[in-house]
């Protein structure tokens, strides 16, 4: 039986505390990201730490997805 990324999301926020813990730093790079990028005026100083924000963001989903993929595999094994 084949499970989707989302059902597999679902298990691992559930089950695995490293997952848990990305998922909820992935939502604090989100709201840091979303407040910048609100702000009415944004100097180079905004626009750095959003950049180096939304890299961050990305690293930890790259390791949110490399869980998903070794537990999908798991699962075919």
């Amino acid at each position: 039986m084949s499970s989707t990324s989302r059902d597999i999301r679902e298990h691992l926020l559930a089950s695995n505390p490293k997952f848990r813990q990305l998922a909820h730093q992935h939502s604090i790079y989100d709201a840091e990201i979303e407040q910048l990028s609100s702000a009415t005026f944004l100097n180079i100083e905004h626009f750095a730490q959003e950049a180096e924000l939304k890299k961050l963001r990305l690293r930890v989903k790259d390791e949110m997805e490399q869980i998903i993929v070794a537990t999908r595999g798991h699962q075919l094994s």
